[in-house]
């Protein structure tokens, strides 16, 4: 990540989202937060997110023509489905989609009803907007990375320590092996703020 460019972070107030907007930050960015309520949007704006768009409020893709018409600089994309395709279609120049999940998945498989199900991105339009813009899509899995993972924890501790960066917890108290699936039910309804702490004491 270079300092001056655009960021887009979906899911930007989830567990992930929320440390690639301070990092985004800290590396002197401009950073765009997608989310999902009010409550999102304001803890986003204390991270430093410069723009925070509440897709149940605004059309994502319409944002982000009218305010950045020369597309964004790098996405980190967790949610697949429309989003994705958000990301496809307002890459700028020479751009980066950094793809760390596809969370649409589970909420597809939950739909009962085919015509609420997210539409699938055409492979062949995909590849000519890529094409088009000498943009690049790269997956991220963390495991993959297993030699780096220490070094990196030591740099994100070393940032916390300082106060540079702020993990967010999820308020919401979870005990025993028992509360994790309501956990889970949390998260795939959208409605963490940051990372869920299961309690197993």
């Amino acid at each position: 990540m270079k300092s001056n460019e655009t960021i887009l972070v979906t899911a930007a107030a989830g567990g992930t989202g929320q440390f690639v907007v301070q990092l985004a930050k800290l590396a002197g960015n401009h950073v765009i937060g997608t989310t999902s309520s009010d409550e999102k949007v304001e803890a986003l704006k204390k991270l430093g997110c410069d723009r925070v768009i509440n897709y149940n409020k605004e059309i994502v893709s319409d944002v982000l023509k009218k305010e950045y018409p020369n597309g964004v600089d790098i996405v980190f994309e967790s949610i697949g489905g429309e989003m994705f395709r958000v990301a496809v279609d307002n890459i700028a120049v020479h751009g980066r989609i950094i793809k760390i999940g596809f969370i649409s998945r589970v909420l597809e498989s939950k739909c009962k009803d085919d015509a609420s199900k997210p539409e699938l991105l055409l492979s062949w339009e995909a590849n000519e907007k890529i094409l088009m813009k000498s943009a690049s899509i790269r997956g991220f899995f963390l495991y993959h990375f297993e030699e780096h993972i220490r070094e990196h924890t030591e740099r994100l501790l070393k940032l916390i320590n300082e106060g540079k960066l702020k993990p967010g917890v999820d308020p919401t108290e979870y005990k025993g092996f028992e509360s994790i699936p309501d956990a889970i039910d949390r998260m795939f309804a959208r409605e963490n703020v940051g990372k869920l702490v299961v309690r197993l004491e």
